[in-house]
Order: C-alpha cells, then structure tokens, then sequence
C-alpha cells in the first residue's frame, strides 16, 4: 500500500460541542484533507508546537517524551496513521536509535504532538485518505469559503461525537455490572477519565 504524506493545516474548535476540537491533515500533493477529532489537552500541545514562539514555563508531556529521547538519543523518524477502525484513527510512531528501528503504537493526537516536536513528516495510506479524505474546499483562491471550512468542520466534530457516543452508550448497556466494574478498571488503567466517567454513569444507572 501506498503512503500519503501529509501536512498539518490547523486546528478547529467547535462552536457547537464544548471541548471538542478537529486536527486538520492536509494531502501534500493533492486537495483532500484528513480531519481527526481530539481532546483539549492534545489540541494545546499541538498549537503550542506549531507556534514556535510559545514557550510553556515547564514542559508539557510530550516536550517531557521529546527531552527523554534526547538524552537517550532516540530520535522520531516518522510517524504513520496506518489504521481506521469505527471512527477512530491508529497511529505508529517509526523509532530509531543506534541505527536499530522499532515502531511504538501512539494515538493519533500524541502521535502528531511527537511529530511536531521532531521535525518528523507525517504520513497515512492512500486506501485510509480515500475513506476518510474530504475537499473541504471548491476554490481555493475563494477566500469566503473559509466559513464554509468551519461550518463543515464542526459538522465533521458532532457527527464524529454522536457515533461516538451513541455507539459507547450502546456497548456499556449490553454490558453486565461486573464486566462495566472490569472497564472502570481499564479505562482508570489507561487514565481516560473520560469513559471512566461514562461507565461510572451507568453502573449508578442501574
């Protein structure tokens, strides 16, 4: 399968669900665009890379992964978004030190905050940008369509949410007591608070 390379175009807030963001790829050599739905937290570490002269008083999580590999002398070679499964995109961030490559599974979001901080290019397959790509734009040298950008942009973000959350409400509902007690484990486990709080929703439900 062949790679796409991508660009990162911006980030996008949704005016209509809170905290929600959307990290815009860019086709390098093409005019489709990959947008991916991200936390809050992701989307501040993302901006602050991208804005060179932002300099957070103390290091963020992934200016703390980038100063560790450093010291070790790891370096992020690139990073692939190889995988889309029911919405949510699966990341690879391509390692290497002393001349040995591994390849470290990543979210996405973290994923693109890493490649930023490494200068590394960012690429997804061609059969992942021909599911997912979209033209946000008809001309580009029409510079009103920048409100379409956003209109379409937050369409993008609630419909990601919904099949998000209706899909989450779906598969905790079929779930027995115990096994929602084994997932507030994991999902406290994994720190995503988030669905913790879900399935703590409806284990006091029942």
């Amino acid at each position: 399968m062949s790679l796409v390379r991508l660009n990162i175009k911006g980030i996008s807030y949704s005016q209509t669900q809170n905290g929600a963001y959307a990290l815009i790829l860019n086709e390098v050599d093409g005019d489709r665009k990959l947008p991916i739905v991200i936390g809050a937290f992701e989307a501040q570490s993302i901006a602050i890379a991208l804005e060179k002269e932002i300099k957070p008083p103390r290091p963020l999580t992934h200016d703390l992964f980038k100063n560790f590999a450093d010291r070790f002398d790891i370096v992020v070679k690139q990073v692939i978004i190889h995988k889309l499964v029911d919405g949510v995109f699966y990341s690879s961030l391509i390692c290497e030190r002393d001349k040995i490559e591994e390849i470290i599974d990543a979210r996405t979001s973290d994923a693109i905050a890493l490649a930023l901080r490494f200068q590394a290019p960012i690429f997804t397959y061609k059969n992942i940008l021909d599911k997912a790509g979209i033209y946000l734009k008809v001309d580009p040298k029409d510079e009103d369509n920048e409100d379409e950008d956003d209109v379409l942009v937050n369409e993008i973000i609630n419909e990601e949410l919904e099949l998000e959350t209706s899909s989450s409400k779906d598969e905790l509902q079929s779930k027995s007591i115990e096994e929602l007690h084994k997932l507030l484990d994991e999902a406290v486990n994994n720190e995503d608070y988030e669905k913790a709080a879900k399935i703590r929703d409806e284990i006091s439900k029942r």
